[in-house]
């Protein structure tokens, strides 16, 4: 809600109250930080250095599972050393550029992290429900294509986002944030100018990231159809499985972000800060173990990746 006619000032920084005040779960909550962060980082570069190195892996699931694995330490990256620098530092204060710096970077790469969870959806809607058309529809080209068109499209949609939040006026020079990181949900909260131009742009982010989710269901209700009609037990059954590492991140991820973000920003409360804990840090860090414990392709490149590394060292 915006408060206009009260003293209007440019932010200089803004104030990240974190997740508690209390010295010794902060200091908790940094280890465990810290150790997510470096097992999120070796698991996705892991699994990025899997496909990029086995043949076998060079197909469409695996092209947009790298650049899946790739994006999803960017996220994190994006959020965390920030994070536990401040612990170290004990500064929690952020400047206005870093600011809207992260709050770019974490709109862009949370739509990418959308976009690419359809793609992938819909390559196994294709493989499943088509078989036998499967590698005229999905070609190379197509996937080189879709996986540019996100990056791109992710990166602009951002930058409309960071455009508009940098004309708002707040009422103090440090606002405080009730988070750990800069959300856009609550900037527009803590600004004293007018808002509607940015809740109308934020309308229309959620529409466009509930999109992909409309997508994805449709590809399963389709790929359950053509699944439940295949004759014997273990046809259906090897069908679901290509499909179940996929199924499981997406309603890890769209679970906790449709539970956040869809509802008005007065609503917005501090329990929720510790929600957004999943999909920011979580949900990436789980990504690597989900792709490669229920894929046997993936485990035995991961293991060959291993044993070439300590017969080298």
């Amino acid at each position: 809600m915006s408060k206009w006619g009260e003293n209007e000032t440019r932010a200089s920084g803004f104030l990240l109250l974190g997740i508690t005040n209390d010295p010794q779960q902060q200091q908790i909550l940094f280890w465990a930080f810290l150790c997510m962060y470096l097992v999120t980082v070796a698991g996705n570069t892991l699994i990025f250095l899997a496909i990029s190195s086995d043949p076998r892996l060079h197909t469409p699931m695996y092209f947009f599972l790298a650049n899946l694995s790739f994006v999803d330490v960017c996220f994190t990256t994006n959020l965390i050393p920030r994070l536990l620098a401040s612990h170290v530092s004990g500064t929690e204060i952020i400047s206005y550029a870093h600011c809207l710096t992260q709050m770019y970077f974490l709109i862009s790469f949370a739509n990418v992290d959308t976009f690419l969870l359809a793609a992938m959806a819909l390559d196994r809607f294709v493989a499943i429900c088509y078989p036998l058309q499967y590698h005229t529809i999905i070609t190379p080209q197509l996937c080189v294509g879709l996986a540019a068109v996100v990056w791109i499209c992710s990166g602009l949609i951002s930058l409309v986002h960071t455009l508009l939040m940098n004309r708002l006026t707040f009422c103090s020079s440090i606002p405080e944030i009730s988070h750990f990181y800069c959300d856009a949900y609550l900037l527009m909260k803590l600004a004293c100018s007018d808002t509607r131009i940015n809740q109308l742009v934020f309308l229309g982010a959620v529409v466009l990231f509930v999109a992909p989710c409309i997508l994805i269901v449709f590809s399963y209700v389709r790929i359950a159809m053509a699944v439940f009609q295949i004759p014997s037990a273990k046809g259906r059954h090897k069908a679901f499985s290509t499909c179940s590492s996929h199924l499981t991140v997406v309603i890890l991820f769209y679970g906790t972000v449709l539970g956040i973000y869809i509802r008005p920003p007065d609503s917005f409360s501090t329990q929720d800060t510790v929600a957004t804990i999943m999909y920011t840090v979580v949900t990436p860090m789980l990504n690597p173990f989900i792709y490669s414990l229920r894929n046997k392709d993936m485990k035995q490149t991961v293991t060959r990746l291993f044993n070439r590394g300590s017969q080298s060292s």
